[in-house]
Formats: C-alpha cells, sequence, structure tokens
C-alpha cells in the first residue's frame, strides 16, 4: 500500500531533496506540497495524505499551528516534525499539539523512509536523541501533575495496554504479549486516548513514564 505524504518546507531546496529521498521509496509518493502551513486544510482536503511531514519554522503559519490545525481534523493524517531544531519547547508543543512523530533534518535517508512506514502504520517515531532527553526529564521528577490521575481512569487490561505502547510495542507485540486479537488491542487504546485526553500513541507513551511506569 503506498504512503501519501504531504510535504511542508518553507526552502524549496529542502523540499526537493526530502521529495526525492522519499520517492525513491517504491510504496511512497508525495502527493503534495507547500512552503508553510496557511493552505494545509485545503491541501489535506484536496490530497488525502496519509501523514503530514512538516517543518517547524515557516512564515505565517509555522508546524506547530499545523499539527495542532491538521490533528483536529475528522479522519486527520498523522504529523510528523521534521526539523533542524530541537528544542525542548518544540518537542513538547508538537507532541501535545498530536504529532505522532518528531525527527531532525540529521536523520539519515533510509532512516526518514522507515519512519514514514512506521508512522503510517499508526506508531508513534521519536528521534532517538530527543527520547532519550525526554526520558530524562521524566526520570528528573519534572512531570505534570494530572498524569497519574488521567492514567488512574484506566481499567488494569488498559493499562497494562498503555504500558506496553509505552514499551514501544507495535499492536500486533501487544496482541501476543497479552494474549489478546489485535481488534481487541485497537479498541483498548481506542478508550486508553479517550480517557487519558490523550491525541495518540506518542502522548499515551509520555503519560505511562511521566508516571514511572513504562
Amino acid at each position: 500500500m503506498t504512503v501519501k505524504v504531504l510535504l511542508l518546507d518553507d526552502e524549496e531546496l529542502v523540499r526537493s531533496g526530502i521529495r526525492m529521498i522519499l520517492e525513491s521509496d517504491a510504496d511512497i509518493e508525495v502527493v503534495a506540497e507547500g512552503g508553510d502551513g496557511a493552505g494545509v486544510l485545503d491541501l489535506v482536503a484536496r490530497h488525502r495524505p496519509d501523514l503530514v511531514l512538516t517543518d517547524i519554522q515557516m512564515p505565517r503559519v509555522d508546524g506547530l499551528e499545523v499539527t495542532k490545525n491538521v490533528t483536529a481534523l475528522p479522519d486527520a493524517p498523522a504529523v510528523v516534525v521534521l526539523t533542524t531544531f530541537d528544542l525542548d519547547e518544540y518537542v513538547h508543543a508538537a507532541l501535545r499539539h498530536g504529532a505522532t512523530g518528531f525527527l531532525l533534518k540529521d536523520i539519515a535517508p533510509r532512516e526518514l523512509i522507515a519512519a514514514v512506514h512506521v508512522v503510517a502504520r499508526g506508531e508513534a517515531m521519536i528521534s532517538p536523541r530527543i527520547t532519550k532527553r525526554l526520558l530524562g526529564a521524566f526520570a528528573s521528577g519534572s512531570v505534570k501533575e494530572d498524569t497519574r490521575a488521567r492514567l488512574a481512569t484506566l481499567t488494569p487490561r488498559e493499562l497494562e495496554v498503555a504500558v506496553a505502547v509505552g514499551q514501544g510495542l507495535s499492536n500486533a507485540a501487544i496482541a501476543e504479549n497479552l494474549h489478546l486479537s489485535e481488534a481487541t488491542v485497537k479498541v483498548h487504546i481506542g478508550r486508553i486516548l479517550a480517557k487519558a485526553d490523550a491525541g495518540n500513541r506518542t502522548q499515551i507513551a509520555i503519560l505511562v513514564h511521566d508516571a514511572g511506569l513504562g
């Protein structure tokens, strides 16, 4: 199945390079691109991408606003931020707004292609350097006060599934480990997202690690 990508970056040369990398994979198609996020909702409606790959710093409408606007859509495509800026404030804001991935532009071409496929399957992908820093912040105790309260709304089985998501397991792996069907895992994840007020699997993982459960 071909993954349809909408690409946003204010540098035309950078967009051309990213497009070339992505379309070197026969199963990825860049269906549209833009120099900022001003018309992103129209592009999403017109081209129905599976994934929006966006820079952070762009004129008029930046990548954080793109993430917030796109993820609010019904049947929204996944949003992955691809940027040179790995500032914590950007990472936290992107994930809070519902980004499924946060990658740095020094990523190897083959890893970028792999990340697109991972996110298209409904999983999360965050640059390892950023993940290490996020987990360090959780370990140091700089966590949100409402984390445990949000997780306390889950049933024991839902909490098990949430912890498995926090460990980075796919739906298939969770199903195997917990002796469930993949369909049941998807139902549990849907309930976790609703109960814990999480926008995607990445936010579930952050809550789990924030609570010291992952």
